[in-house]
C-alpha cells in the first residue's frame, strides 16, 4: 500500500495522521469522530477548550460546519477572496459542529488550503480534516517528515509524506465578522 493510501485508511479508521500544509506540518483527523479527536488532543497534549481548525479542499466541504446566515455577503466575499490560501477564518459554526472541534467557542476556524497534497486528501476523504500544528504543546512546529518522525512518530499511525508549501509560519487567522487579524501569518 502506498503512503497516500495508508494515510487515507488511517483517517477512515478514526486515527490521527500528520500531513504537510502551507507552512508547517499539521496533525489531523475526522472532524465528525469524537474518539479520533480525543486521540488527537491526547497526542498534542492540547486542551479541548482551544478548539481546532478545519482544513478543506474547497468551500463546499466547509458548508455543513458553518452558519452562513450570521455573516453578510460582504463578509463572505472577503473570506472567499483569500482562498484557497494560507488564511484561516473564524466563522459562526453550525449545530453540526461538536464541542470537540469548536472548543469553548460558538465559532469555528476554517481554511480552504492551496496545498495540492492536502486538497487531494480532503477530496479522497470527502470532507475537511482537523488541523493543528504537528508538535507537542510548547515545542516548535515540525517543518519536515523527519521532524514529525522524531517528535511524534511513535504516536502516529501514518505520516503523509511531502513538502510544506514553503511558508515558515502557521496560517494567519482572521475573524470573518470583524476582519481583525488574531494571529499574524
Amino acid at each position: 500500500m502506498d503512503n497516500f493510501s495508508k494515510a487515507l485508511n488511517a483517517l477512515k479508521n478514526g486515527e490521527v495522521i500528520a500531513y504537510p500544509t502551507e507552512g508547517v506540518f499539521g496533525v489531523g483527523c475526522d472532524p465528525d469522530n469524537a474518539e479520533a479527536i480525543k486521540k488527537l488532543l491526547a497526542l498534542k497534549q492540547r486542551p479541548v477548550e482551544k478548539g481546532l481548525i478545519l482544513i478543506a479542499a474547497n468551500y463546499e466541504q466547509l458548508l455543513p460546519y458553518i452558519d452562513e446566515s450570521q455573516l453578510t455577503q460582504a463578509q463572505l466575499d472577503k473570506v472567499h477572496q483569500s482562498w484557497p490560501g494560507p488564511v484561516t477564518w473564524i466563522m459562526p459554526c453550525s449545530d453540526k459542529v461538536s464541542s470537540w472541534v469548536s472548543g469553548q467557542f460558538d465559532s469555528i476556524a476554517v481554511r480552504v488550503t492551496d496545498h495540492p497534497l492536502v486538497q487531494k486528501m480532503c477530496n479522497e476523504f470527502g470532507k475537511p480534516l482537523t488541523s493543528t500544528s504537528a508538535n507537542l504543546t510548547g515545542q516548535p512546529p515540525c517543518m519536515t517528515t523527519e521532524q514529525v518522525e522524531q517528535q511524534l512518530g511513535d504516536r502516529l499511525v501514518a505520516i503523509l509524506e511531502g513538502e510544506t508549501g514553503g511558508r515558515d509560519k502557521p496560517s494567519e487567522i482572521r475573524d470573518a465578522k470583524t476582519s481583525q487579524v488574531l494571529r499574524q501569518g
